[in-house]
């Protein structure tokens, strides 16, 4: 009798698991193309600063437009709901 108990809140506990893992799936994709984004467009950046020499301002810009794009992401899984 204890193994049934057992088993039933064993499975019961991984269903809840998987479920929460499912519908928090499109919130972590975001927040990993928010991240993405900003290392990405501010390496290119960094890049473009380095190959023409310049001050910081191919960075800052694509630093501005990586958190642009990834909020953009963001706002997109946020309202589809």
């Amino acid at each position: 009798m204890p193994d049934e108990n057992h088993d039933t809140f064993l499975a019961r506990s991984l269903r809840r698991t998987q479920e929460n893992l499912r519908r928090t799936g499109p919130a972590a994709m975001a927040g990993y193309t928010l991240l993405g984004a900003i290392i990405m467009l501010g390496g290119i950046g960094y890049a473009v600063d380095a190959w023409r020499d310049t001050s910081p301002w191919f960075l800052l810009a694509g630093l501005l437009l990586g958190v642009v794009v990834g909020f953009a992401e963001l706002a997109k899984v946020i309202w589809r709901k």
